[in-house]
């Protein structure tokens, strides 16, 4: 029998043998104690995933402006806490100020349609790698993926170096967590996207190509469709975009 995870739950369907299904937990982040955010997550590599986030975010400019990270368990969920520089939460404590009684739109923190027009990626340095190589890289994604082998419920996110070879994976119920995840633990380790490729288990939405751009990555694949917003700003980004990369295809969007 594999080893028990917390990030998998045994359960008994009725008239079927036991299975594992994914965990799903409510983990809240704070900055300095101020809280930011409730997000449904799975319960592995939070440090990752608050780093990620709080970069995606731009809660922090900059990796080092995070001084400690530390996962506490409270009654209702998961608290990821952070603590990070007096600039950064001043920062953070202006943004609050600015959004307070403000009505959001839904989409990537923009609070209303005027404010669109100001909601742009950084162009980033394209990363060209031979579609065979992507398919080489997510391959390797699937077999990374432990926990989804054994429940089916968890996305998968990996960056591949200019080879095509797997550095890292993460895996989490949300295909935006995982990628903050990974993102977050390259930057743990003093990294940025920089000259990487991202693949992930999961369509191509426009918050994905944001977060890559932002990371500074050079190409993101995904295994399912894109989205025309992702096509449209990938291409302002120049940030190569593949799709589809499954069963021998991988279609170039951007």
């Amino acid at each position: 029998m594999p080893a028990p995870s917390p990030a998998l739950h045994t359960v008994q369907p009725h008239g079927a043998a036991a299975e594992e299904v994914a965990v799903e937990r409510p983990a809240a982040l704070t900055i300095n104690g101020i809280s930011q955010a409730v997000m449904l997550a799975t319960p592995l590599d939070l440090e990752d995933f608050g780093l990620g986030l709080a970069l995606a975010e731009g809660w922090l400019q900059h990796p080092a402006e995070l001084l400690d990270v530390e996962v506490q368990t409270a009654p209702q969920g998961l608290v990821v806490q952070m603590q990070v520089t007096a600039q950064a939460e001043q920062r953070v404590r202006q943004r609050r100020r600015t959004l307070a009684g403000r009505t959001g739109c839904g989409l990537c923190g923009v609070e209303s349609l005027d404010a669109l027009a100001t909601l742009d990626v950084p162009t980033v340095a394209a990363l060209d790698l031979d579609p065979a190589l992507l398919t080489r890289g997510m391959q390797a994604l699937q077999q990374a993926q432990v926990l989804n082998a054994r429940c089916g419920g968890l996305h998968g996110a990996a960056c591949l170096d200019a080879q095509g070879h797997l550095l890292l994976a993460r895996e989490d119920v949300g295909r935006h967590n995982a990628l903050d995840k990974v993102i977050g633990a390259l930057a743990r380790q003093g990294r940025s996207g920089a000259g990487l490729a991202f693949v992930i288990s999961s369509r191509a939405s426009v918050e994905l190509v944001q977060k890559v751009a932002r990371a500074g990555g050079g190409l993101l694949a995904c295994v399912s469709a894109p989205s025309s917003l992702a096509i449209e700003t990938a291409r302002r980004a120049g940030l190569p975009l593949w799709a589809f990369v499954r069963e021998g295809r991988a279609t170039r969007y951007a």
